[in-house]
């Protein structure tokens, strides 16, 4: 078999990440159109951030990626080579806080398939070690996640993304808890992966740091509103119809339990 031409970027560097294809994905849960028709396209190794109003359906639109979340049309991710490694980090951990589980514990249970009851890989151990070190909780391995700050437990969660090494990684909010050395950290990870061609998919609240790091910019309020470089989009006029419009709502008709309206306009109208 001929081996696949593997993707270089412009100065003739490896893409080690995915093309992605959202084709007309639409999400309903329950009455609510949460998603409508998004058809959108992420370079590969590209930082692609996601931005928008709570409950524009953002998280939503990444869980369909994941296979988390039911949904119509079609999703399409094209690898270079062989399907590759995907790293998530969520935006945020519950779990009880009581639990004797300390950071090793999460890293091993969370980075290796066989339980970590069972004995800790020794092959993943390296890679834990090297994960904890770049977001600088390595002296923090031991101490019981329920003790540590929100911002710890995040950076915790970007070095569970880095193990095994991810070809795309998605990401959830990742700045919300961090404070500003651990912004350092994650905007040092977000170099990294732009340089050896890493594809990242990133939804943010914060536009200052999506202008500055993102590569290409969406803004979904239920559907894609813009898309483009940032320098373009993040204009206050886009922003101000981005985060002004109103949440999009599906409503059905009792007797005949199909879609009837969105904003009181008939549905095929309403696109």
């Amino acid at each position: 078999m001929t081996a696949a031409l593997r993707l270089t970027d412009a100065d003739g560097s490896a893409i080690h990440g995915p093309s992605i294809a959202f084709h007309d994905i639409g999400l309903t849960l329950g009455r609510t159109e949460i998603l409508h028709r998004i058809a959108l396209k992420i370079e590969a190794g590209s930082i692609h951030a996601l931005v928008g109003p709570n409950g524009g359906g953002k998280s939503s639109l990444i869980k369909t990626l994941l296979g988390q979340m039911p949904h119509r049309g079609r999703l399409t991710l094209n690898w270079p080579d062989a399907p590759g490694v995907i790293g998530y980090v969520p935006q945020a951990l519950e779990f009880d806080r009581g639990l004797p589980m300390t950071v090793d514990d999460f890293m091993v249970a969370t980075t290796q398939r066989r339980p970590a009851f069972l004995s800790r890989s020794k092959v993943s151990a390296p890679a834990i070690s090297a994960a904890l070190e770049r977001v600088d909780m390595l002296s923090r391995r031991t101490r019981r996640m329920g003790a540590l700050s929100g911002g710890e437990r995040q950076r915790v969660l970007l070095a569970q993304s880095l193990v095994p090494a991810p070809d795309l990684v998605v990401l959830d909010e990742p700045m919300a808890a961090l404070d500003e050395a651990g912004i350092q950290v994650f905007e040092s990870l977000l170099a990294s992966w732009r340089e050896i061609g890493v594809t990242v998919l990133w939804v943010e609240h914060d536009l200052e740091a999506v202008g500055r790091l993102a590569d290409r910019v969406s803004g979904i309020n239920r559907r894609i509103l813009f898309d483009g470089p940032p320098s373009n989009m993040l204009e206050p006029e886009r922003l101000l119809s981005l985060f002004s419009a109103r949440p999009r709502v599906r409503t059905t008709d009792t007797a005949t339990a199909r879609p009837t309206a969105v904003h009181g306009l008939p549905v095929g109208d309403a696109a």
